[in-house]
């Protein structure tokens, strides 16, 4: 039996288009998204480029709820890029500012979330930081535990799903002293 060559323009079209998938996935990713529940609330990390019009027309996104704070605002000019894509997409544009170093939301950030999540014309809502972890799976808990009645168990397995690491003793207190 004679041994078939390979052509080494097959190779590179294979390389080609291996590299063009993996630039399309990285492209189209949006980074740290979570479907806390359908249609109702998302989490991620800043979104960029093509991930505003991903979240539009797959996940029809009504507002926008950035805890981003203002010194983290001139990173990248990713704030512009949000306002201008908020206003010419007419999705709603909220800021709850949470600090990095203490992220866990305070009592009037957590009513003003609520109240978001309240109006159904702000649904579904994207809830985003800079890297989707900390921040929104604090304030996503407040309203996992007040208004969908989470366990505290099932709120503690939201939280390490979202940041990627185990709770800590301060997220456990933080949980469960959001039953009331």
């Amino acid at each position: 039996m004679e041994k078939k060559k390979r052509s080494p323009i097959g190779l590179i079209i294979a390389l080609l288009v291996t590299a063009a998938a993996i630039l399309l996935v990285r492209y189209f990713h949006i980074k740290n998204f979570n479907v806390v529940e359908p249609d109702v609330l998302y989490t991620s990390g800043q979104p960029r480029g093509m991930d505003y019009t991903r979240l539009l027309y797959k996940y029809h996104i009504a507002t926008i709820v950035n805890v981003r704070c203002a010194s983290e605002h001139r990173e990248r000019n990713w704030h512009n890029e949000e306002l201008t894509w908020v206003k010419n997409n007419g999705v709603a544009y909220r800021e709850l500012p949470i600090e990095r170093a203490d992220y866990f939301p305070d009592k009037s950030t957590q009513q003003e979330f609520l109240e978001i999540m309240s109006d159904k014309a702000n649904l579904p809502v994207l809830l985003h930081d800079s890297s989707g972890r900390q921040r929104v799976a604090m304030l996503a808990s407040v309203w996992l535990r007040k208004v969908r009645r989470y366990s505290t168990e099932d709120t503690l397995r939201f939280v390490e799903k979202v940041k990627d690491q185990p709770v800590t003793a301060a997220e456990r207190e933080f949980i469960e002293d959001l039953s009331g």
